[in-house]
């Protein structure tokens, strides 16, 4: 795996006459020390459309410097990007290439500009000598290597501070104070790279502007719809990184997007969404698997922590990681292969294709105010009939499974109701959360029939092995209770969500 480093920058408008203010003086600041002059040249690459742009990612071969090799940065939040750097090399590194895949899928990235850049760098020390930030002054040269505008140049000056490893984010409003009294401004344009293809593009004269906002059914439900395929793209270098939380939000923007297939039917052709969504349940459904073993992981593990000491009898954590690391084996192993597959990179051509080409119905040249309530309604109505069945039933097994199909039908108005949120507004608010409210006493309640299973597991592999059932008992009672105190709670919730107003309001 390439090594990844969290950068932090800044960066600001420079001349070639522009000196830098004496940094001596910014607060926490010991020492300023010169660094001299490095000559810096980076070629970037891209496909010809430039998808990698566009998604704000930088992939770049740059010999010089410290830290020369391949680098590729992708987007974290505004002037920070994680860095990945892999050893200089005359081709793409392979680990950047799967890294890459959900955007370049069968074009290869090929050089479209090249940076000569020359870094007169400082180190901006405490008075310990450790570093707290590096600043320089770059002076690059900029030429349009394909596309149009090939052979244009582009020069300009700017001043970079990129903050030290570990440091505090504080520290560059500090600098920042010190550049703009010296009358320093930051740049308009967010990384070299943009700046560069801005410079060497050729001079268009600007077309009308016509107004984008969405204004039928159609043009809403379609911006939803390529808001989770953008997801899913975005998404997918993030589950290969093995990134925090990153395949449960790729799970979510494939439920929601074939959600919106269901829900929007009448907007949306489904002789052409209806074999997408299938695609898109068995990725969900691949993905499903190791984000349902790290909730239930979770859950049994905050069980067993909540224990006094007393009451965990045997080894129970270590029998519980045991369990945990066979039901995962290969998980990690099995995503990236399904994320390397033609399969997946069928259905995200598919996807293109949809949001290129929609499949819009006549319903989708109404307006939002009535095309949208229609359709979120009859998602409520569905759920309404599941839940008086769920609710009929004593509790017991039929009555799991029913509120679990409750809880699904809870998720899809929800969904419904985010989707049409921009063009209802607080109305389409006030429903989702109402609705929320009660996927979420259904999801807790189904997460404790899951627990509970997989108790019943493990106190009859624990016997098996001769050790005590004890605290396995003790937390099937635990999550029997809560199972319990849920039920009590549902029909309260669902009395909040059911108010005739609700409706009435989504309507108006």
């Amino acid at each position: 795996m390439a090594d990844t480093k969290r950068e932090i920058e800044r960066k600001y408008e420079a001349t070639d006459a522009t000196r830098l203010p004496d940094l001596s003086r910014v607060a926490g600041v010991g020492r300023v020390l010169e660094q001299g002059v490095t000559e810096l040249d980076a070629v970037y690459y891209d496909t010809a459309d430039l998808r990698l742009a566009q998604g704000s990612l930088t992939l770049r071969r740059r010999t010089g410097g410290g830290d020369e090799g391949w680098h590729l940065k992708f987007p974290v939040a505004t002037g920070i990007r994680d860095e990945l750097h892999e050893p200089l090399a005359d081709t793409l590194p392979p680990s950047f290439a799967a890294l890459l895949r959900s955007r370049l899928r069968h074009a290869e990235p090929a050089p479209v500009v090249r940076l000569l850049t020359s870094r007169d760098l400082q180190h901006l020390t405490d008075a310990d000598g450790t570093l707290l930030a590096e600043v320089s002054i770059d002076t690059v040269c900029a030429e349009r290597l394909a596309g149009e505008g090939t052979g244009t140049t582009a020069t300009w000056t700017e001043i970079e501070v990129e903050l030290a490893d570990d440091g505090d984010p504080a520290f560059l409003d500090a600098v920042e104070k010190r550049l703009r009294k010296a009358g320093v401004r930051p740049s308009d344009a967010p990384s070299k790279l943009t700046r560069a293809l801005a410079e060497t593009a050729p001079v268009r004269k600007e077309k009308k502007r016509t107004k984008e906002d969405p204004q039928t059914a159609g043009d809403h439900v379609l911006a939803y719809v390529r808001k989770q395929i953008r997801t899913i793209v975005d998404l997918d270098a993030a589950v290969r990184r093995d990134l925090p939380d990153s395949v449960h939000k790729m799970r979510v923007a494939t439920r929601r997007l074939r959600s919106a297939f269901k829900t929007y039917r009448k907007i949306l052709d489904r002789e052409v969404t209806d074999p997408i969504g299938a695609e898109l349940k068995w990725l969900a459904g691949e993905l499903g698997v190791d984000r349902d073993q790290e909730v239930l992981d979770e859950r049994l593990s905050t069980g067993i922590a909540e224990l006094p000491a007393t009451l965990a009898l045997g080894p129970v954590r270590g029998r519980l990681q045991v369990w945990s690391a066979a039901r995962r084996t290969g998980s990690r192993r099995r995503i990236t292969g399904v994320l390397d597959g033609k399969r997946y990179l069928a259905l995200l051509d598919t996807l293109d294709a949809l949001s290129a080409d929609p499949p819009l119905r006549p319903a989708a040249s109404r307006t939002p105010e009535k095309a949208l309530p229609r359709a979120v309604l009859k998602d409520y109505e569905k759920l309404a009939r599941r839940m008086d069945h769920a609710l009929e039933h004593p509790p017991g097994p039929e009555r799991d499974t029913a509120m679990h199909e409750a809880r699904k039908a809870a998720k899809r108005a929800r969904y419904a109701a985010d989707a049409a949120r921009p063009a209802l507004g607080k109305p389409a608010k006030r429903f989702a959360k109402r609705v929320k409210a009660v996927q979420t006493v259904l999801g807790d309640h189904q997460d404790s029939v899951v627990a509970r299973d997989a108790l019943r597991t493990l106190a009859i592999e624990a016997h098996a092995a001769g050790e005590t059932t004890f605290t396995w008992g003790l937390l099937y009672g635990h999550e029997e209770a809560a199972a319990d105190a849920r039920e009590r709670e549902l029909p309260e919730v669902w009395a909040r969500a059911s108010a005739p107003v609700l409706r009435a309001d989504l309507k108006h």
